[in-house]
Protein backbone atom coordinates (compact mmCIF):
# COMPACT_ATOMS: atom_id res chain seq x y z
CA UNK A 1 0.00 0.00 0.00
CA UNK A 2 1.10 3.52 -0.73
CA UNK A 3 2.12 5.99 2.26
CA UNK A 4 1.02 9.51 2.65
CA UNK A 5 2.78 12.25 0.71
CA UNK A 6 3.02 15.94 -0.49
CA UNK A 7 0.22 14.70 -2.99
CA UNK A 8 -2.33 14.22 -0.73
CA UNK A 9 -1.99 17.64 1.46
CA UNK A 10 -5.19 18.88 2.02
CA UNK A 11 -4.31 22.29 1.41
CA UNK A 12 -3.09 21.76 -1.99
CA UNK A 13 -4.78 24.35 -4.55
CA UNK A 14 -4.47 24.08 -8.47
CA UNK A 15 -4.12 27.41 -10.21
CA UNK A 16 -6.76 26.27 -12.24
CA UNK A 17 -10.08 27.57 -10.77
CA UNK A 18 -12.61 24.34 -11.19
CA UNK A 19 -10.08 22.50 -9.61
CA UNK A 20 -10.50 24.09 -6.15
CA UNK A 21 -14.51 23.77 -6.84
CA UNK A 22 -15.35 21.60 -3.67
CA UNK A 23 -17.86 19.76 -5.64
CA UNK A 24 -15.78 18.75 -8.11
CA UNK A 25 -14.70 14.99 -8.48
CA UNK A 26 -11.34 15.99 -9.50
CA UNK A 27 -9.68 18.46 -7.39
CA UNK A 28 -5.34 18.48 -7.43
CA UNK A 29 -5.43 15.80 -4.47
CA UNK A 30 -7.11 13.21 -7.37
CA UNK A 31 -5.36 13.17 -10.63
CA UNK A 32 -6.72 10.42 -12.47
CA UNK A 33 -6.14 8.82 -15.77
CA UNK A 34 -8.20 8.34 -18.97
CA UNK A 35 -8.07 7.87 -22.73
CA UNK A 36 -9.44 10.70 -24.45
CA UNK A 37 -9.61 13.01 -27.71
CA UNK A 38 -11.80 15.83 -28.95
CA UNK A 39 -14.82 14.35 -29.67
CA UNK A 40 -15.57 14.22 -33.24
CA UNK A 41 -12.46 15.08 -34.12
CA UNK A 42 -10.84 12.07 -35.52
CA UNK A 43 -7.75 12.88 -33.44
CA UNK A 44 -5.67 9.96 -32.27
CA UNK A 45 -6.80 9.18 -28.90
CA UNK A 46 -3.98 9.66 -25.67
CA UNK A 47 -3.53 9.70 -22.37
CA UNK A 48 -4.80 12.58 -20.07
CA UNK A 49 -5.46 13.49 -16.44
CA UNK A 50 -8.20 15.13 -15.23
CA UNK A 51 -8.24 18.34 -13.43
CA UNK A 52 -11.28 20.30 -12.50
CA UNK A 53 -13.36 20.62 -15.35
CA UNK A 54 -10.38 20.15 -17.85
CA UNK A 55 -7.81 17.66 -19.28
CA UNK A 56 -4.23 18.12 -18.86
CA UNK A 57 -3.20 16.39 -22.70
CA UNK A 58 -0.37 14.26 -21.71
CA UNK A 59 0.54 14.50 -25.60
CA UNK A 60 1.08 18.27 -25.32
CA UNK A 61 3.19 18.04 -22.29
CA UNK A 62 6.55 18.30 -22.34
CA UNK A 63 8.45 15.70 -20.70
CA UNK A 64 10.45 18.77 -18.66
CA UNK A 65 7.05 20.48 -17.68
CA UNK A 66 6.53 17.06 -15.67
CA UNK A 67 10.05 16.06 -14.38
CA UNK A 68 9.36 12.86 -15.20
CA UNK A 69 11.56 10.41 -17.86
CA UNK A 70 11.14 10.27 -21.53
CA UNK A 71 9.20 6.24 -21.46
CA UNK A 72 7.04 8.14 -18.87
CA UNK A 73 5.74 10.31 -21.39
CA UNK A 74 6.52 8.03 -24.34
CA UNK A 75 3.95 5.09 -22.49
CA UNK A 76 0.86 8.03 -21.80
CA UNK A 77 1.11 9.05 -24.98
CA UNK A 78 0.08 5.50 -26.63
CA UNK A 79 -4.01 4.77 -27.39
CA UNK A 80 -4.04 2.46 -24.00
CA UNK A 81 -2.43 2.83 -20.80
CA UNK A 82 -0.95 -0.90 -21.11
CA UNK A 83 2.60 0.23 -21.28
CA UNK A 84 2.16 2.75 -18.39
CA UNK A 85 0.61 -0.01 -16.38
CA UNK A 86 3.07 -2.16 -16.82
CA UNK A 87 6.15 0.40 -15.67
CA UNK A 88 4.67 -0.36 -11.75
CA UNK A 89 4.35 1.70 -9.37
CA UNK A 90 7.50 3.78 -9.58
CA UNK A 91 5.96 5.21 -13.03
CA UNK A 92 2.71 6.02 -11.65
CA UNK A 93 4.15 7.49 -8.74
CA UNK A 94 6.33 9.83 -10.48
CA UNK A 95 3.90 10.90 -12.99
CA UNK A 96 1.73 11.99 -10.11
CA UNK A 97 4.30 14.04 -8.27
CA UNK A 98 4.89 15.55 -11.54
CA UNK A 99 1.53 16.38 -12.10
CA UNK A 100 0.59 18.23 -8.94
CA UNK A 101 3.78 19.98 -8.45
CA UNK A 102 3.16 21.49 -11.92
CA UNK A 103 -0.83 22.15 -11.00
CA UNK A 104 -0.54 23.69 -8.32
CA UNK A 105 -0.69 27.03 -7.20
CA UNK A 106 2.38 29.32 -7.99
CA UNK A 107 3.70 26.48 -10.28
CA UNK A 108 6.23 27.59 -12.57
CA UNK A 109 5.04 26.13 -15.73
CA UNK A 110 1.40 27.60 -15.30
CA UNK A 111 1.62 29.54 -19.27
CA UNK A 112 3.04 26.57 -21.07
CA UNK A 113 0.45 24.14 -19.37
CA UNK A 114 -2.79 26.32 -20.11
CA UNK A 115 -2.18 25.40 -23.72
CA UNK A 116 -2.65 21.88 -22.96
CA UNK A 117 -5.46 21.48 -21.24
CA UNK A 118 -9.03 20.06 -23.24
CA UNK A 119 -12.50 20.79 -21.78
CA UNK A 120 -13.75 17.98 -20.20
CA UNK A 121 -17.28 18.50 -22.23
CA UNK A 122 -15.45 18.34 -25.23
CA UNK A 123 -13.85 15.13 -25.01
CA UNK A 124 -14.90 11.65 -26.03
CA UNK A 125 -12.85 8.64 -24.07
CA UNK A 126 -12.68 5.29 -25.35
CA UNK A 127 -11.80 2.45 -22.58
CA UNK A 128 -8.19 3.10 -21.30
CA UNK A 129 -6.36 -0.17 -21.45
CA UNK A 130 -6.62 -3.12 -23.90
CA UNK A 131 -8.09 -5.56 -21.44
CA UNK A 132 -6.93 -9.13 -22.30
CA UNK A 133 -8.45 -10.88 -19.36
CA UNK A 134 -11.92 -9.95 -17.06
CA UNK A 135 -12.49 -11.17 -13.73
CA UNK A 136 -15.19 -10.36 -12.07
CA UNK A 137 -15.59 -11.47 -7.98
CA UNK A 138 -18.34 -11.74 -5.57
CA UNK A 139 -16.94 -9.78 -2.60
CA UNK A 140 -20.52 -8.32 -0.43
CA UNK A 141 -21.77 -10.64 1.58
CA UNK A 142 -25.03 -8.81 1.67
CA UNK A 143 -25.68 -9.18 -2.09
CA UNK A 144 -24.86 -12.79 -1.92
CA UNK A 145 -26.85 -13.13 1.31
CA UNK A 146 -29.92 -10.87 -0.95
CA UNK A 147 -29.52 -12.97 -3.92
CA UNK A 148 -28.88 -16.14 -2.12
CA UNK A 149 -32.10 -15.84 0.08
CA UNK A 150 -34.33 -14.95 -3.32
CA UNK A 151 -32.91 -17.93 -5.30
CA UNK A 152 -32.34 -20.70 -2.14
CA UNK A 153 -34.33 -19.20 0.82
CA UNK A 154 -33.26 -22.34 3.36
CA UNK A 155 -29.66 -22.41 2.25
CA UNK A 156 -29.19 -18.47 1.22
CA UNK A 157 -25.29 -18.35 1.58
CA UNK A 158 -23.30 -21.34 0.43
CA UNK A 159 -20.35 -22.41 2.53
CA UNK A 160 -17.68 -21.92 0.81
CA UNK A 161 -18.23 -17.83 0.32
CA UNK A 162 -16.71 -17.09 3.95
CA UNK A 163 -13.50 -18.65 3.25
CA UNK A 164 -13.04 -18.02 -0.69
CA UNK A 165 -13.07 -14.94 -2.90
CA UNK A 166 -15.55 -16.50 -5.48
CA UNK A 167 -15.31 -14.84 -8.98
CA UNK A 168 -16.00 -16.04 -12.31
CA UNK A 169 -14.17 -15.19 -15.79
CA UNK A 170 -16.21 -12.84 -17.85
CA UNK A 171 -16.15 -11.37 -21.38
CA UNK A 172 -13.66 -8.70 -22.02
CA UNK A 173 -14.82 -7.83 -25.67
CA UNK A 174 -18.22 -6.22 -24.54
CA UNK A 175 -16.75 -3.92 -22.09
CA UNK A 176 -17.01 -0.66 -23.03
CA UNK A 177 -16.60 2.87 -21.67
CA UNK A 178 -19.43 5.12 -20.29
CA UNK A 179 -22.35 6.32 -22.71
CA UNK A 180 -22.64 2.72 -24.04
CA UNK A 181 -25.96 1.68 -25.69
CA UNK A 182 -26.78 -1.69 -24.83
CA UNK A 183 -29.15 -4.05 -26.48
CA UNK A 184 -31.56 -5.98 -24.78
CA UNK A 185 -30.73 -9.39 -25.17
CA UNK A 186 -31.66 -12.54 -26.23
CA UNK A 187 -31.83 -16.00 -24.59
CA UNK A 188 -33.23 -18.87 -23.50
CA UNK A 189 -35.77 -18.16 -20.70
CA UNK A 190 -37.85 -20.83 -18.71
CA UNK A 191 -40.17 -20.30 -15.78
CA UNK A 192 -41.40 -22.72 -12.98
CA UNK A 193 -43.89 -24.06 -14.93
CA UNK A 194 -42.97 -24.12 -18.53
CA UNK A 195 -42.44 -27.12 -20.20
CA UNK A 196 -39.55 -26.31 -21.91
CA UNK A 197 -37.41 -23.46 -22.60
CA UNK A 198 -37.66 -20.95 -25.22
CA UNK A 199 -35.73 -17.78 -26.91
CA UNK A 200 -36.73 -14.54 -26.02
CA UNK A 201 -35.82 -10.88 -24.88
CA UNK A 202 -34.86 -11.03 -21.75
CA UNK A 203 -37.72 -9.16 -19.41
CA UNK A 204 -35.87 -8.77 -16.38
CA UNK A 205 -32.86 -6.59 -17.00
CA UNK A 206 -30.56 -5.29 -14.29
CA UNK A 207 -27.69 -3.08 -13.75
CA UNK A 208 -24.65 -4.22 -10.60
CA UNK A 209 -23.05 -1.40 -9.16
CA UNK A 210 -19.65 -2.23 -8.79
CA UNK A 211 -16.03 -1.09 -8.83
CA UNK A 212 -13.34 -2.37 -11.61
CA UNK A 213 -10.01 -2.72 -10.91
CA UNK A 214 -7.42 -2.65 -13.10
CA UNK A 215 -4.37 -4.47 -12.65
CA UNK A 216 -1.05 -2.95 -13.42
CA UNK A 217 2.37 -4.66 -13.58
CA UNK A 218 1.51 -8.26 -13.63
CA UNK A 219 3.06 -11.58 -12.42
CA UNK A 220 5.16 -14.58 -14.18
CA UNK A 221 3.16 -17.68 -14.74
CA UNK A 222 3.30 -19.34 -11.62
CA UNK A 223 4.12 -17.04 -9.47
CA UNK A 224 1.46 -16.15 -6.66
CA UNK A 225 1.71 -12.64 -5.25
CA UNK A 226 1.66 -12.40 -1.61
CA UNK A 227 -0.73 -10.52 0.15
CA UNK A 228 1.05 -7.66 1.13
CA UNK A 229 2.20 -6.61 -2.33
CA UNK A 230 -0.76 -7.16 -3.91
CA UNK A 231 -2.01 -3.35 -4.16
CA UNK A 232 1.14 -2.29 -5.96
CA UNK A 233 0.06 -4.94 -8.62
CA UNK A 234 -3.31 -2.60 -8.66
CA UNK A 235 -2.88 0.16 -11.05
CA UNK A 236 -6.54 1.94 -9.97
CA UNK A 237 -9.76 1.61 -9.37
CA UNK A 238 -12.99 2.61 -12.02
CA UNK A 239 -16.42 2.70 -11.75
CA UNK A 240 -18.20 -0.86 -13.26
CA UNK A 241 -21.73 -1.91 -14.27
CA UNK A 242 -22.20 -5.14 -14.94
CA UNK A 243 -25.45 -5.68 -16.84
CA UNK A 244 -27.50 -8.41 -16.10
CA UNK A 245 -30.28 -10.33 -17.36
CA UNK A 246 -31.85 -12.21 -14.36
CA UNK A 247 -34.29 -14.64 -16.21
CA UNK A 248 -31.97 -15.86 -19.03
CA UNK A 249 -29.04 -16.49 -15.71
CA UNK A 250 -32.09 -18.51 -13.28
CA UNK A 251 -32.19 -20.38 -16.27
CA UNK A 252 -28.10 -21.24 -16.95
CA UNK A 253 -26.19 -20.51 -13.69
CA UNK A 254 -26.28 -24.16 -12.56
CA UNK A 255 -24.19 -25.61 -12.68
CA UNK A 256 -21.16 -23.61 -14.38
CA UNK A 257 -22.75 -20.08 -13.54
CA UNK A 258 -23.36 -16.69 -15.74
CA UNK A 259 -22.55 -17.15 -19.05
CA UNK A 260 -25.29 -15.02 -21.62
CA UNK A 261 -26.85 -13.39 -18.79
CA UNK A 262 -23.76 -11.09 -18.40
CA UNK A 263 -21.59 -11.46 -21.76
CA UNK A 264 -23.21 -8.93 -23.50
CA UNK A 265 -21.98 -5.60 -21.89
CA UNK A 266 -20.39 -4.65 -19.00
CA UNK A 267 -19.45 -0.47 -19.01
CA UNK A 268 -16.93 1.04 -16.92
CA UNK A 269 -16.11 5.04 -16.30
CA UNK A 270 -13.30 6.32 -18.28
CA UNK A 271 -11.56 7.89 -15.63
CA UNK A 272 -9.06 5.19 -13.40
CA UNK A 273 -8.53 6.64 -10.06
CA UNK A 274 -5.57 5.21 -8.57
CA UNK A 275 -4.54 3.47 -5.36
CA UNK A 276 -2.26 6.11 -3.98
CA UNK A 277 -4.58 8.91 -4.20
CA UNK A 278 -7.30 7.03 -2.16
CA UNK A 279 -4.90 6.31 0.47
CA UNK A 280 -6.51 9.10 2.90
CA UNK A 281 -9.64 7.09 2.58
CA UNK A 282 -8.23 3.97 3.52
CA UNK A 283 -10.46 2.23 6.68
CA UNK A 284 -9.16 -0.94 8.96
CA UNK A 285 -10.54 -4.16 7.62
CA UNK A 286 -12.15 -6.84 9.85
CA UNK A 287 -13.73 -10.04 10.06
CA UNK A 288 -16.71 -10.93 12.31
CA UNK A 289 -15.44 -13.11 15.18
CA UNK A 290 -18.32 -15.68 14.63
CA UNK A 291 -16.66 -15.56 11.08
CA UNK A 292 -14.68 -18.03 9.79
CA UNK A 293 -11.48 -16.62 9.46
CA UNK A 294 -8.86 -16.17 6.70
CA UNK A 295 -7.01 -18.48 5.51
CA UNK A 296 -2.96 -17.86 6.09
CA UNK A 297 -2.53 -16.75 2.37
CA UNK A 298 -5.16 -14.02 3.01
CA UNK A 299 -4.13 -12.78 6.33
CA UNK A 300 -1.73 -10.19 7.09
CA UNK A 301 -1.42 -6.99 10.17
CA UNK A 302 -1.28 -4.87 6.83
CA UNK A 303 -4.62 -5.99 5.48
CA UNK A 304 -6.27 -5.77 8.76
CA UNK A 305 -4.45 -1.79 9.19
CA UNK A 306 -5.92 -0.74 6.22
CA UNK A 307 -7.09 -2.78 3.57
CA UNK A 308 -10.62 -1.52 3.29
CA UNK A 309 -11.65 1.71 1.37
CA UNK A 310 -14.13 4.18 2.41
CA UNK A 311 -15.74 4.71 -1.42
CA UNK A 312 -19.71 6.08 -1.90
CA UNK A 313 -21.21 4.19 -4.18
CA UNK A 314 -25.10 5.68 -5.67
CA UNK A 315 -27.29 4.94 -8.29
CA UNK A 316 -29.34 6.86 -10.05
CA UNK A 317 -32.06 6.31 -12.93
CA UNK A 318 -33.23 8.57 -15.61
CA UNK A 319 -36.46 7.31 -17.53
CA UNK A 320 -37.45 8.38 -20.85
CA UNK A 321 -40.42 10.22 -19.10
CA UNK A 322 -37.92 11.90 -17.12
CA UNK A 323 -35.94 12.79 -20.00
CA UNK A 324 -38.93 13.59 -21.94
CA UNK A 325 -40.12 16.64 -19.04
CA UNK A 326 -36.58 17.95 -18.25
CA UNK A 327 -36.43 16.04 -15.07
CA UNK A 328 -33.31 15.16 -13.35
CA UNK A 329 -31.43 11.45 -12.34
CA UNK A 330 -33.57 10.03 -9.56
CA UNK A 331 -31.39 8.16 -6.45
CA UNK A 332 -32.25 4.70 -5.89
CA UNK A 333 -29.97 3.33 -3.79
CA UNK A 334 -26.77 4.41 -2.01
CA UNK A 335 -23.70 2.55 -0.55
CA UNK A 336 -20.36 2.30 0.76
CA UNK A 337 -17.56 0.06 -0.67
CA UNK A 338 -16.15 -0.11 3.28
CA UNK A 339 -18.75 -2.95 3.28
CA UNK A 340 -16.34 -5.60 1.23
CA UNK A 341 -16.21 -8.63 2.88
CA UNK A 342 -13.04 -9.25 0.87
CA UNK A 343 -10.33 -6.58 -0.18
CA UNK A 344 -8.61 -5.59 -3.17
CA UNK A 345 -5.54 -7.50 -1.86
CA UNK A 346 -7.50 -10.86 -1.27
CA UNK A 347 -8.76 -10.74 -4.54
CA UNK A 348 -5.24 -10.18 -6.38
CA UNK A 349 -4.04 -12.77 -3.96
CA UNK A 350 -6.31 -15.19 -4.56
CA UNK A 351 -6.08 -15.09 -8.00
CA UNK A 352 -2.95 -15.71 -8.63
CA UNK A 353 -2.21 -18.40 -5.57
CA UNK A 354 -2.58 -21.22 -8.16
CA UNK A 355 -0.44 -19.43 -10.34
CA UNK A 356 -2.29 -17.84 -12.63
CA UNK A 357 -0.73 -14.76 -14.15
CA UNK A 358 -2.10 -11.22 -14.76
CA UNK A 359 -1.05 -8.98 -17.00
CA UNK A 360 -1.02 -5.35 -17.25
CA UNK A 361 -5.04 -3.75 -18.46
CA UNK A 362 -6.43 -6.82 -17.17
CA UNK A 363 -9.79 -5.99 -15.33
CA UNK A 364 -11.49 -7.50 -11.98
CA UNK A 365 -14.66 -6.39 -11.24
CA UNK A 366 -15.82 -6.02 -7.02
CA UNK A 367 -18.86 -7.94 -7.78
CA UNK A 368 -21.93 -5.60 -6.73
CA UNK A 369 -21.81 -3.60 -3.68
CA UNK A 370 -24.89 -3.84 -1.44
CA UNK A 371 -24.74 -2.59 2.45
CA UNK A 372 -26.50 -3.43 5.32
CA UNK A 373 -29.97 -1.40 4.79
CA UNK A 374 -32.38 -1.35 2.17
CA UNK A 375 -31.29 1.49 0.15
CA UNK A 376 -28.09 0.20 0.07
CA UNK A 377 -28.63 -2.40 -2.62
CA UNK A 378 -26.77 -2.50 -5.57
CA UNK A 379 -29.21 -4.30 -8.09
CA UNK A 380 -32.67 -3.85 -8.58
CA UNK A 381 -33.23 -7.74 -8.13
CA UNK A 382 -32.11 -7.03 -4.20
CA UNK A 383 -34.39 -3.27 -4.08
CA UNK A 384 -37.69 -5.04 -5.35
CA UNK A 385 -36.45 -8.35 -3.41
CA UNK A 386 -36.93 -9.97 -7.12
CA UNK A 387 -39.39 -7.89 -8.25
CA UNK A 388 -42.08 -8.66 -5.59
CA UNK A 389 -42.37 -4.75 -4.89
CA UNK A 390 -41.76 -1.86 -7.28
CA UNK A 391 -38.87 0.72 -6.89
CA UNK A 392 -40.94 3.87 -6.95
CA UNK A 393 -40.37 7.25 -8.64
CA UNK A 394 -40.38 10.64 -7.73
CA UNK A 395 -42.28 10.94 -11.07
CA UNK A 396 -45.06 8.62 -10.51
CA UNK A 397 -43.46 5.96 -12.35
CA UNK A 398 -42.14 2.36 -10.94
CA UNK A 399 -39.69 -0.09 -11.42
CA UNK A 400 -38.90 -4.08 -11.19
CA UNK A 401 -36.60 -4.56 -13.82
CA UNK A 402 -35.42 -2.64 -16.11
CA UNK A 403 -37.34 -0.56 -19.57
CA UNK A 404 -36.20 0.24 -23.11
CA UNK A 405 -34.72 3.67 -22.87
CA UNK A 406 -33.52 3.84 -19.04
CA UNK A 407 -30.57 5.24 -18.38
CA UNK A 408 -28.08 3.78 -15.62
CA UNK A 409 -25.73 6.28 -13.96
CA UNK A 410 -23.84 5.57 -11.59
CA UNK A 411 -21.23 7.40 -9.50
CA UNK A 412 -18.71 6.92 -6.49
CA UNK A 413 -16.60 9.72 -4.80
CA UNK A 414 -14.08 9.87 -1.56
CA UNK A 415 -14.80 12.77 1.18
CA UNK A 416 -13.69 13.26 4.88
CA UNK A 417 -13.22 15.68 7.73
CA UNK A 418 -10.72 18.02 6.54
CA UNK A 419 -10.32 16.58 3.41
CA UNK A 420 -11.68 17.99 -0.51
CA UNK A 421 -13.84 15.23 -2.22
CA UNK A 422 -12.61 12.75 -4.34
CA UNK A 423 -14.84 11.59 -7.31
CA UNK A 424 -14.78 8.77 -9.75
CA UNK A 425 -17.21 11.21 -12.44
CA UNK A 426 -19.77 8.55 -13.53
CA UNK A 427 -20.49 5.43 -15.65
CA UNK A 428 -23.74 6.36 -17.56
CA UNK A 429 -25.77 3.64 -19.87
CA UNK A 430 -28.58 3.32 -21.85
CA UNK A 431 -31.11 0.18 -22.51
CA UNK A 432 -32.39 -0.12 -26.14
CA UNK A 433 -34.52 -2.56 -27.46
CA UNK A 434 -33.54 -5.71 -28.85
CA UNK A 435 -31.93 -5.93 -31.93
CA UNK A 436 -34.33 -8.77 -34.01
Amino acid sequence: MFDLNETHDPSLASWLESANDPNTDFPIQNLPLAVFRRRDSGETFRGGIAIGDQILDLAATGISRLGVDSDVIDAVRQQTLNRFMALGSSAWTALRLGASRALRLGAGEIASLQSSLVPQKEAEYQVAAQIGDYTDFYTSLYHATNVGRLFRPDNPLMPNYQWIPIGYHGRSSSIAVSGQQVYRPLGQLKSPDDQKPRLGPSRRMDYELELGVFIGSGNELGDPVDLDHAERHIFGLCLLNDWSARDIQMWEYQPLGPFLAKNFATTISPWIVSTEALTPYRLAWNRPDDHPQPLPYLESAANRAAGSLDIWLEVLLHTSAMKATGMPPQRVSLGNFRHAYWTLAQMVTHHTVNGCNLRPGDLLGTGTQSGPGPDEAGTLLELTQGGQSPVELPNGETRTFLEDGDTVIMRGWCESEGRPRLGFGEVAATLLPTKM
